[in-house]
């Protein structure tokens, strides 16, 4: 059954939450975890969600053996693997587009199809393919799918001309097996990548970054068993932040790296909160009305666009004029309308929103768009007051894990009721051995 959230909102939230491990780094590491030839990788702190789920179908697919245990998985992963990728299960998920290099380097040919994803614009693997292209890979696109070939991958100078996160990704796991060394520039340089790194290095990897976005990989004849964890998720926990914030309440976050959210901290001092920060902490405490800011979403360690959609359901209810400039991804205001359908007074210019704050808004009928934008209602719908209904939260479930049972244990008046229209992930996580919340 598809679920909506119904929320009544007006409360202030109080309590504390630990974070759950990252999603974006859960991922890239359960891909890579296809370079072992005949061995596994245990991995620890694996979040409970619907993208988890996903991508453990797709190592399935190819071969892999993919069992859960508390808080974590194991994925063996056998000799000889499977190089032609699922279009049903691709298409679900543009992170399945990061066993492209992996399956290359492993396998030296692989067929995956354009993967899908959230709406927010055109996001293309162009410069995946070209890196892999500068490493001796042979690629054409037919019919909508990828066809990659090689007879062995070799070491190269790739310069990338923007620093996408999944291309740094698959280019790092390519270049594990490629002969000689790699030398990728202007990489991404996010917290996810670095512990994708340190992942593959406990496995035997030869891995060396310097932190100016420059990464030197020398290849190696092949990897070995690893166990390791996966670190905190820092969108989530900026997420719940954002909604102690919202409501007026005082949320702690638990488990986080307070470094790796310092760009969401300042904006929120800036706007006038109150914070306490631990070493592996942050509280938000009740600051009354916040003040608008201006800020312009960039590549780590800059605003993340990820956290975009959630901090304007907060300003606008902040005293004063915001702007928000969006530089990372294209139609990423899809939730501007569903927020102003809450009495918000957002308008779009370009790649602009300039938002007027109303100090209140009000419960309504809205639909999530992508997974921030229904984060971003939610975190609306617990500030508004009335009654306020999410639907499409089959796109909130790929991030969140537990997101109904943590709010509620912060005093906030949610619950997911189920509706007509299943689309067949209760059943799939029920098939897959991954836990379900009930709450």
């Amino acid at each position: 059954m598809e679920s909506k959230l119904k929320i009544t909102g007006g409360v202030p939230l109080n309590g504390t939450i630990e974070a759950q491990g990252a999603k974006n780094a859960a991922l890239p590491v359960m891909a890579a975890a296809l370079l072992l030839k005949d061995g596994t990788l245990r991995l620890s702190r694996v979040p409970d969600l619907l993208d988890i789920t996903t991508m453990a179908d797709l190592l399935r697919s190819l071969g892999a053996t993919v069992t859960y245990h508390e808080h974590g998985m194991d994925i063996a992963v056998p000799e000889q693997i499977s190089w032609e990728t699922p279009p049903d299960l691709v298409r679900k998920m543009r992170a399945s587009s990061l066993v492209l290099g992996p399956l290359l380097a492993r396998c030296g040919r692989v067929v995956m199809p354009l993967p899908g994803g959230c709406s927010i614009g055109s996001r293309p693997i162009d410069l995946h393919l070209k890196g892999l292209a500068r490493m001796g890979a042979s690629i054409e696109l037919v019919h909508g799918s990828v066809h990659a070939t090689t007879k062995g991958l070799k070491g190269s100078r790739i310069y990338l001309d923007f620093p996408s996160v999944g291309a740094t990704e698959n280019l790092i796991m390519a270049a594990v097996y490629a002969k000689g060394e790699t030398v990728l520039e202007n990489t991404a340089r996010e917290p996810e990548i670095l512990n994708l790194m340190e992942i593959l290095r406990s496995m035997g990897a030869s891995i060396e970054a310097d932190g100016t976005g420059v990464v030197r990989v020398q290849g190696v004849q092949e990897l070995h068993d690893g166990v390791s964890a996966i670190i905190p998720d820092r969108i989530e926990a900026c997420t719940y932040i954002l909604a102690g914030a919202a409501t007026n309440g005082e949320v702690t976050v638990r488990g986080v790296v307070p470094a790796h959210i310092d760009s969401l901290l300042a904006k929120l001092e800036e706007a006038g909160a109150s914070l306490t920060i631990g070493q592996d902490a942050v509280t938000i405490h009740p600051s009354g009305r916040l003040k608008g800011v201006s800020l312009k979403t960039l590549p780590y360690p800059g605003f993340p666009t990820d956290l975009q959609p959630q901090i304007m359901a907060l300003l606008s209810m902040a005293e004063g004029a915001s702007i928000i400039q969006e530089s990372v991804f294209q139609s990423r205001f899809l939730h501007v309308s569903e927020l102003n359908k809450m009495g918000a007074k957002i308008d779009i210019q370009g790649n602009s929103s300039i938002i007027t704050g109303v100090g209140e808004l009000a419960g309504a009928d809205v639909a999530a768009t992508d997974l921030r934008a229904g984060a971003a209602l939610v975190i609306a719908g617990l500030a508004a007051k009335g009654n306020t209904c999410v639907r499409n939260t089959g796109h909130i479930r790929r991030g969140y894990e537990n997101m109904v049972g943590k709010l509620r244990s912060l005093g906030a008046t949610i619950e997911a009721v189920e509706d007509e229209g299943d689309d067949g992930d209760s059943e799939r996580r029920e098939k897959s051995g991954l836990p379900r919340h009930t709450s």
